[in-house]
């Protein structure tokens, strides 16, 4: 992945001050891979079925 990093962590661990790879943390960022959000703390890939 180079200079971007290492892709967000599957699910968050609630801690305070959040770890650099925690996803909460890259969605307000913008850090986020292209096709990934985040829902109830969790990683999860957009897209589906059309």
């Amino acid at each position: 992945m180079g200079k971007r990093g290492r892709m967000p962590k599957s699910e968050c661990c609630q801690d305070k001050p959040r770890c650099k790879r925690c996803p909460l943390r890259a969605l307000a960022e913008g850090t986020l891979p292209p096709g990934y959000t985040v829902k109830k703390r969790r990683l999860v890939k957009v897209g589906g079925k059309a």
